[in-house]
């Protein structure tokens, strides 16, 4: 797909191309657009690059946040640009795609979230000048992006009962469950099997940044600036999140920070962070949690039934369901789980019972309400909520419970760990001085 819209985009500038030159004299240059970054087998042109920046720009701007100087702005998109093309380009081999219906409902979810219909929606942006079609496909490419993190990070962290034991031990002392931080972080990357010569450089930069931040720089000017995380665009806000959901590092640093406080420079794999506490809250452990009781159809994707077949197969039973038939006799019939002979229902779920495509897309359903199709490690499902409650918290869930936390804690860390190593195994050619 990014490949077909890139060979129009180029096909049209061709075309303007043409247009323009049959108005001037043939001695006159015509401007036409090159490309300024190789990755892979596709290119990034002065026009993607352009786009992105004006975006950034006006994020920068909503924000309240100071633009960084526009050469190190640039250069800033431009790594975002590659690492974005890089996961996408990963997706299109791992036959990961968002189709229409799957698009249209997260807009339809973020035009709610603001208060507005779609189409109001539309015309908000593109009063401030955004191209709804441009907006459409960046979030097409966001929710492409999440679902190569959900398979090639999420589903294979691991966590010990060892793990869990030394957590649950913890919750009572100062700084336990309940407590929420809202952080801003700065990452300087290392590149995989940096030299010790790289490390020594990355390190004299981040002792830079600590000293601007230090004499009263701006934190999120600097993580636009310098910042090699995907939040770096945002100032390097990390929002709110329960201290203990955050990443080990990040923790155990911020729970010696006062609030405007910035960390000393800390190192992980990844490279060096630099961590500030924008604000805390709350307190005390959470003794109750919500359940949901979901029941699902299955249709696994394996050596036998394609994805494409599989999907195929899964919009069908949900016609079906649409149209009046019984979701639990289809369910007996058709679902290639356990749950198929009780008619798909998995009873009341705890949080992290189900991988994360899973419960993410349950979570964003009301009671009685069918999804979409949605895929998981597993294969396509169709999930229906049936009720939802919240409980006291057993021995055996605040385990269940334990391990979701943990799992987040390291999200964050696996996630920019994995993609330092598909940025530095991808070929990548930056012409940005070139023209």
């Amino acid at each position: 797909m990014i490949t077909l819209l890139l060979r129009g985009f180029l096909v049209g500038c061709c075309l303007v191309g043409a247009a323009v030159a049959q108005q001037r004299p043939s001695s006159q240059p015509v401007p036409v657009d090159r490309v300024i970054a190789v990755v892979n087998d596709e290119v990034i042109t002065r026009h993607d690059l352009r786009a992105r920046l004006d975006s950034a720009l006006a994020q920068l701007k909503r924000q309240g946040m100071q633009p960084p100087p526009r050469d190190v702005l640039e250069r800033q998109v431009l790594e975002r640009l590659v690492v974005d093309r890089v996961q996408l380009q990963l997706a299109r081999d791992m036959g990961l795609r968002v189709d229409d219906a799957q698009l249209e409902q997260a807009l339809q979810r973020i035009a709610n979230g603001n208060r507005m219909t779609l189409a109001q929606f539309r015309a908000a942006l593109e009063k401030d000048g955004i191209a709804f079609a441009s907006f459409r496909e960046e979030i097409r490419a966001e929710m492409t992006i999440a679902r190569v993190r959900e398979r090639e990070v999420d589903s294979k962290i691991f966590i010990s009962d060892g793990e869990i034991d030394n957590y649950l031990s913890g919750l009572s002392t100062p700084g336990g469950a309940g407590e929420e931080y809202r952080l801003a972080h700065i990452l300087l990357r290392a590149p995989e099997s940096a030299s010790p010569e790289q490390i020594q450089k990355l390190r004299a930069k981040a002792e830079q940044v600590l000293d601007r931040l230090r004499k009263g720089d701006d934190f999120g000017q600097l993580a636009a600036s310098y910042s090699d995380a995907p939040d770096g665009m945002k100032g390097g806000d990390l929002g709110w999140r329960p201290i203990d959901r955050l990443p080990a590092i990040f923790a155990e640093a911020s729970g010696r920070l006062k609030v405007g406080e910035v960390s000393p420079i800390l190192r992980s794999s990844n490279g060096f962070h630099l961590v500030k506490l924008l604000d805390k809250r709350g307190g005390g452990a959470v003794a109750a949690v919500e359940q949901t009781h979901a029941r699902h159809i299955l249709i696994k994707v394996n050596e036998i039934v394609s994805e494409p077949e599989a999907r195929h197969k899964i919009e069908g039973l949900r016609q079906r369901i649409s149209h009046g038939e019984r979701f639990a006799e289809l369910a007996r019939l058709f679902s290639q789980d356990g749950s198929a002979s009780k008619g798909g229902d998995l009873g009341w779920i705890y949080p992290g019972d189900t991988v994360p495509e899973f419960e993410r897309a349950m979570n964003q359903l009301a009671p009685g309400e069918l999804s979409q199709p949605v895929q998981s490690p597993f294969g396509y499902h169709l999930i229906e909520v049936l009720e939802r409650r919240v409980q006291d918290v057993s021995s055996e869930r605040q385990r269940a419970a334990a391990r979701q936390t943990l799992r987040e804690r390291k999200r964050d860390e696996a996630y920019q760990d994995w993609l330092r190593q598909a940025r530095d195994r991808a070929y990548v050619e930056i012409r940005l001085e070139e023209g």
